[in-house]
């Protein structure tokens, strides 16, 4: 890929129309910032450089129809694509890992390592890895989130009215979203209900931080007991809510971080983790259930544990049998 740099010479003013209304105002600049760091357009925002209908907001910020977004004049990195260049690093194709799709909506098994957006030093991330593959979709816009290790199941809307439905089944807590998680310790009950607030910041350097906090949003997850090893458990956790890094932090708070989680895990055991074997965040979306945004049919999404944690845990069984 072959990088141009382009200066913008004036501030854009850019009107909400239906296809932003209610997307949250990083997304937004995100996707027309191709390039620019996320760091970097945080800092924007933060700045006050960036406003909407002339007032500062939080990155948070979910557009409305109408709004006026002001972008100011940055440097840009322009990639000119060529079929050739088709292929994200890794030289991964996304098409094959689609679990289901209509023309509304696809469920897609999102490979760990790999962002579900560009920026931040990442030229291309899932969803614009898809419109590259899949240039017969005129819309596509994520449902939802994975963090960048995370693997497993990922929806993107094809149709402006199954994005607005899907989010609104989420907010109702109308999607069933299960993860498996292998953590450290013993985890002591078969069913557990985890009620803890979270309260979410961004550093200066745009990475989001997560920790338990009275004035938090409320979070809450059931976490049930799949199997035990005699250092670690595998768990089912099936989120209520959905807050940012909410499993990490709440198995991380408890005395049981995620197995592999460089951010909120124990280090020094992640650093014997790798050597045997383990080499990323033990974090899997295995299951959603929801309702078909446009007709109603009960769909129930799975993706199977990839290989590279099914592995690991033949190796502990392997190691508990000697």
């Amino acid at each position: 890929m072959k990088i141009k740099d382009l200066e913008k010479d004036s501030v854009r003013r850019l009107k909400v129309d239906g296809g932003a209304d209610g997307q949250r105002l990083d997304n937004f600049l995100v996707a027309r910032l191709k390039g620019v760091p996320k760091s970097r357009i945080y800092k924007m925002v933060r700045g006050g450089e960036v406003r909407i209908n002339g007032g500062r907001v939080d990155v948070s910020y979910r557009l409305q129809l109408g709004d006026e977004v002001r972008i100011p004049p940055v440097r840009t990195a322009v990639p000119v694509i060529t079929p050739a260049t088709h292929l994200p690093q890794g030289g991964i194709r996304l098409a094959p890992s689609i679990l289901y799709r209509d023309d509304a909506l696809i469920a897609l098994n999102k490979p760990s390592g790999m962002a579900v957006h560009g920026g931040s030093g990442i030229s291309r991330g899932v969803i614009e890895q898809l419109r590259l593959e899949l240039p017969e979709c005129r819309y596509m816009e994520l449902v939802h989130r994975l963090d960048r290790e995370t693997s497993g199941v990922l929806l993107v809307a094809l149709k402006r009215r199954a994005l607005v439905g899907l989010h609104a089944a989420m907010r109702d807590g109308r999607i069933e979203k299960r993860y498996l998680t292998l953590v450290a310790g013993r985890w002591p009950n078969p069913v557990q209900h985890v009620k803890l607030p979270l309260h979410k910041r961004v550093t200066d350097e745009g990475e989001k931080r997560v920790t338990v906090r009275d004035d938090g949003q409320s979070a809450h997850t059931i976490f049930r007991r799949l199997e035990a090893f005699d250092d670690y458990t595998l768990l089912e956790a099936e989120l209520k809510t959905g807050r940012t890094h909410q499993i990490r932090v709440h198995t991380s708070h408890l005395g049981f971080p995620i197995a592999g989680d460089d951010k909120y895990g124990d280090f020094e055991l992640n650093k014997r983790l790798a050597k045997q074997g383990l080499k990323r965040m033990f974090l899997h979306a295995a299951r959603l259930v929801f309702d078909h945004p446009v007709s109603g049919e009960r769909l129930v999404i799975e993706a199977p544990l990839p290989p590279d944690l099914s592995s690991f845990l033949d190796i502990l069984k392997n190691a508990e049998a000697i």
